[in-house]
């Protein structure tokens, strides 16, 4: 799954990532809306992670809300 999907489709996904990443809040998540840069910039503020580790989550984030759709015959 990409991004393009993710942010277009950002309220399905919404709970999964709130689960993911608990420190963000509210406001954080009514910002990002989707967005891959945001999600890692807020995830660098809020966990003091380096912008690579940051990406890295976001990345293995999307691979398994692809794989999770994918079991559920919902992405191909």
């Amino acid at each position: 799954m990409n991004w393009d999907q993710i942010e277009g489709n950002w309220k399905q996904f919404a709970g999964s990532a709130r689960k993911q990443w608990g420190k963000l809040t509210d406001d954080d998540w009514q910002v990002l809306k989707g967005s891959k840069d945001q999600l890692v910039g807020k995830i660098q503020e809020r966990y003091g992670s380096t912008k690579d580790d940051a990406l890295r989550q976001a990345d293995e984030w999307a691979r398994t809300q692809r794989m999770e759709n994918e079991s559920v015959g919902n992405v191909r």
